[in-house]
C-alpha cells in the first residue's frame, strides 16, 4: 500500500463525494485518473482491504427496529445455524466469538414486529431457542473510520 493507497482510503471513508462521477472527483483530488483510482479500489477490494463501499444511516432516526444477538450454538451446528442466520434478509453482521454464546450477529428490519419475526424465524429454523436480544437502550456515536 503506497502513499496514494493511504490518501484514497482517508477519501473513501470520509469525504465520499455525492456527485454523478465520484471516483472521477477522487482522482482529481489525488492527482490521478478516474480508472486509477477504481484499479486501486479493486485489488483493495480483493485483497479485503476494503470489505464494502456504502452509506451508513441512522435506522433509529429513519424508524427502524434494531438489535444485537447472542446466540448460544452447539459447535455441530454452527455452519448449518450460521447459513440460515446469513440468509435472512435483515442480517448485516454475523461474528463467531470464543464464549458460551458463540454466535453474534446484528439485524435490522422496518419494524419491531418484523425484528421479532426475524428472529423467531431463525430460532423455529434452526432450533437453536437460546438467543439474546440486546437491543440497544442507550446510542453512543463513534468515528470508525481510521487515519491513514
Amino acid at each position: 500500500m503506497d502513499a496514494i493507497d493511504k490518501k484514497l482510503l482517508n477519501l473513501l471513508q470520509k469525504e465520499f463525494p455525492l456527485a454523478e462521477e465520484p471516483f472521477r472527483i477522487i482522482g482529481e483530488n489525488l492527482g490521478i485518473r478516474e480508472e486509477e483510482v477504481l484499479a486501486r479500489v479493486r485489488k483493495m477490494k480483493e485483497g479485503g482491504v476494503i470489505r464494502r463501499i456504502g452509506a451508513v444511516f441512522d435506522g433509529k432516526k429513519l424508524g427502524r427496529a434494531s438489535t444485537l444477538c447472542a446466540a448460544r450454538v452447539p459447535e455441530d451446528q454452527i455452519r448449518s445455524f450460521v447459513r440460515v442466520v446469513n440468509a435472512e434478509k435483515g442480517v448485516t453482521h454475523n461474528y463467531r466469538r470464543g464464549h458460551e454464546y458463540n454466535v453474534w450477529f446484528t439485524a435490522t428490519a422496518a419494524t419491531a414486529e418484523e425484528l421479532e419475526g426475524l428472529l423467531s424465524d431463525v430460532k423455529k429454523k434452526t432450533g437453536v431457542t437460546d438467543i439474546l436480544d440486546l437491543r440497544a437502550v442507550r446510542t453512543f456515536k463513534i468515528d470508525a473510520s481510521f487515519d491513514l
